[in-house]
């Protein structure tokens, strides 16, 4: 390793590969916060570009649009409660009601800060652990996956432990819009009412722009307010939200990353879920749970470090052995194979000088989005000073042009305005559009999972619950799912022990 990182640091000083970088990250950020352009498609756009570069350049390129695609979709997060990538719907959950209470500047600072560390710590891994994590990702059959999404799953009791019954009837609602279309065993369409188009199934970035962006342009219009949210722009800030999230988000951030990475080298997982399953941790560890979901600093660090995280944990299998460990990296494999380089574990011998460039770069990237975000923060919180009425038009805008060019469909437009209207009455009558969100993502990865496990069952001649159980890793997920179903009730039960403890004061008093 050591023969390759010094040259490899020689190389990120070059001045073409300084301009990929900054210009790399720019465009992936706009793209980012863009509802309905993905990370992605951003990337992929740009693969044709690599083909006038050298290997590296065109490499540090993809990788720089990666960092700050995933790192963009805070921004309309917080914004206007718009998750640019499905990543960045745990972001909403704080990012937006410190938006509405003035802090909208403490929220894009939190996020920028958070995704930079969390970014950095998945480097660490990729650079430091990327063979033992990459033989670990290995052992993650239709079981592990299974148990892992349901764990993911089990995250609406916490997320909802205000009112869980509103929170379960939501989460099933969304596992009930996954099953639309095609089976995936049976090949039968379900639900698709002899209309032909859903046969596709309701894609998961409309639904997602409908429940969070045109359902809160639907509510923001409906309350005649003149602004998205006030807000006043206060010196020093950017000091005081980097002392407090090192001063009392150390261990989130860190725990987030360190899952981010774990869940992003896992092949089906992504941001979505390691930013949810942080979030979660994040709630059920803290002193004060019921803060969260009104505006505080910690749950946006638990998201954005998590999901950045999930990029050195998905590069780890797809340089190490070949497999993609998302959508994303799978672009970036194609682009390597084009360029003639076959990953796996040569490509850190024969090979070193691309591969320890490319890993050294995202330390670079990730430490370079600092200045590149505070530049484009200062442009996008402007988008609080304009009047609501032009701001909705073009959130509406934006939401029917993106999704439309995700499948070239007017389907997924169409979803887009039912789902907007859905999330409307579920905010009315207090469901939890996070949680639906969370059913429609997790949905068809448990039911793809289930219906592995259901084969191999069949397949080696043994019982259904054997192959769920046949596995330590599998094991403890299954304790971590128990755990995360009980905690709304130690909450309670905590709370309430602490007023019988402050009553007995009181009376002693």
């Amino acid at each position: 390793m050591s023969e390759f990182i010094l040259p490899a640091i020689g190389h990120l000083f070059d001045p073409l590969n300084i301009f990929l970088m900054i210009a790399g990250l720019t465009g992936g950020i706009i793209v980012g916060a863009l509802p309905g352009l993905t990370a992605t498609m951003g990337v992929a756009l740009l693969v044709p570009v690599t083909f006038a570069l050298d290997s590296t350049s065109g490499l540090i390129m993809l990788g720089a649009v990666y960092v700050g695609a995933i790192y963009g979709g805070a921004n309309s997060a917080c914004l206007i409660c718009t998750p640019g990538t499905p990543s960045s719907v745990a972001t909403t959950f704080d990012g937006w009601p410190m938006c509405q209470n003035g802090e909208a500047d403490k929220a894009l600072l939190a996020s920028l800060l958070s995704s930079s560390f969390g970014g950095i710590v998945g480097t660490v891994f990729l650079l430091f652990l990327a063979a033992p994590l990459a033989r670990f990702a290995l052992r993650f059959g239709g079981p592990e996956s299974f148990w892992l999404c349901l764990f993911g799953l089990s995250t609406i009791a916490v997320m909802s432990s205000g009112n869980m019954v509103k929170g379960l009837i939501s989460g099933a609602l969304g596992m009930l819009v996954a099953t639309i279309g095609l089976d995936p065993h049976a090949a039968a369409p379900r639900f698709t009412f002899g209309y032909y188009p859903l046969i596709q199934g309701v894609e998961v970035i409309p639904a997602m722009i409908g429940l969070f962006s045109f359902s809160q342009v639907l509510y923001l219009v409906g309350s005649h307010k003149p602004y998205i949210a006030s807000y006043s722009p206060s010196p020093g800030v950017f000091g005081r939200v980097a002392r407090e999230l090192a001063r009392t988000c150390k261990v989130i951030l860190l725990r987030s990353s360190i899952i981010g990475t774990l869940v992003g080298m896992l092949p089906g997982a992504g941001g979505e879920i390691a930013s949810i399953i942080s979030y979660n941790e994040s709630k059920r560890w803290d002193k004060e749970p019921e803060r969260y979901g009104k505006g505080i600093v910690k749950g946006v660090a638990a998201s954005e470090s998590a999901n950045n995280a999930v990029i050195g944990g998905a590069l780890i299998p797809m340089l190490t052995l070949g497999i993609p460990g998302s959508a994303v990296a799978a672009v970036i494999l194609g682009a390597l194979l084009a360029k003639g380089i076959q990953p796996g574990f040569k490509v850190f011998t024969v090979t070193g000088d691309l591969a320890y460039t490319f890993i050294m770069s995202q330390f670079a990237v990730n430490l370079l989005m600092i200045p590149v975000g505070l530049v484009l923060i200062k442009i996008m919180v402007r988008l609080l000073s304009i009047r609501l009425t032009f701001v909705a038009i073009a959130i509406v805008m934006l939401s029917f042009i993106g999704s439309y060019a995700i499948r070239n469909s007017m389907l997924d437009v169409w979803i887009v305005i039912a789902f907007g209207f859905i999330g409307y009455f579920c905010n009315l009558v207090k469901l939890d559009t996070g949680a639906m969100a969370l059913g429609i993502i997790l949905g068809p990865m448990i039911e793809e999972n289930f219906g592995k496990c259901v084969s191999l069952s069949k397949a080696v001649d043994g019982s259904i619950l054997q192959v769920f159980l046949n596995s330590n890793i599998a094991l403890i997920l299954i304790f971590c799912t128990l755990l995360s179903l009980a905690t709304p009730f130690l909450l309670e039960w905590k709370r309430k022990r602490a007023r019988g403890a402050a009553g007995g004061e009181a009376k002693d008093a």
